[in-house]
């Protein structure tokens, strides 16, 4: 006959508000903060569509998810952090437009002398 043991407690609970004993199983599991274990961090979809990332920590009688702040930068943030400086007005030192074109369509069409075998 199986001996059947408790389930641990699953919880929640964010980095700012960890217990002592929660607090020092974090740093035994990331001494060096969590950023050089970055494929520790999961996204949490919520129910009602927000989202966050948290690490996963246990200890003896409980997992824990815990809750950190992450900014994830989308598409369009660094789209414009990559190609637009505050002061560009999109025109070149020569003067001429610098902008990218609207769509793929304003690119030339490869021959087949362009590509390579």
């Amino acid at each position: 006959m199986a001996i059947k043991l408790p389930a641990k407690k699953r919880a929640v609970v964010s980095y700012e508000n960890m217990s002592d004993e929660l607090r020092e199983a974090f740093e035994e599991k990331y001494p060096h903060g969590y950023a050089d274990y970055l494929g520790d961090l999961v996204k949490i979809d919520k129910p009602d569509g927000t989202s966050f990332y948290a690490v996963s920590v246990e200890i003896p009688d409980a997992i824990y998810l815990v809750k950190m702040k992450v900014h994830m930068d989308d598409y369009e943030d660094v789209e414009k952090d990559l190609f637009k400086d505050d002061d560009d007005d999109g025109m070149g030192a020569d003067g001429e437009n610098e902008e990218f074109p609207e769509n793929e369509g304003d690119f030339g069409e490869a021959t087949e002398d362009d590509i390579d075998e």
